[in-house]
């Protein structure tokens, strides 16, 4: 079982990666999805028109289930390969620092993203609840 206080620290890393998600998915709604289209397509990522909807979503859908909870090790996984593949594409050739358009922020995200994917939820989240409600009840042993 583990301590409060590492539920606690994984309740809040959680919920700020999620919040910055979803900030990132609104940002590029906001742009427009032609635009974020357009702008996938001048780095070269594949399918732009198909990237664009699928990470958008990732980004809103995906912080929104952060934020909760919910399928919390699926959910870090997808959005850490979302970073990567970000890094790779768009930061990496900036070098390293943020300030000049590299790949430091986004390699901070996917290493949080990956860190909620291997360690899971923490026990305040909807995945936590569910897990509790589906554990079978201990039975107690019958007197002879």
């Amino acid at each position: 079982m583990r301590s409060t206080s590492t539920s606690i620290g994984l309740t809040v890393l959680r919920v700020v990666l999620g919040v910055v998600f979803i900030a990132h998915g609104a940002q590029k709604l906001a742009q427009g999805m032609p635009a974020v289209a357009g702008g996938f397509a001048s780095m070269g990522i594949p399918f732009p028109e198909i990237a664009t909807p699928v990470v958008v979503a990732l980004e809103l859908v995906g912080g929104a289930l952060l934020v909760l909870g919910v399928a919390t090790r699926v959910v870090g996984l997808l959005l850490a390969m979302d970073m990567v593949v970000a890094g790779l594409v768009a930061h990496l050739s900036a070098g390293f620092f943020a300030q000049q358009g590299g790949f430091e922020y986004v390699l901070v995200l996917a290493a949080a993203s990956l860190a909620v994917a291997l360690t899971g939820p923490g026990r305040f989240s909807v995945d936590a609840l569910v897990a509790g409600r589906r554990r079978p009840a201990t039975a107690e042993p019958v007197a002879a």
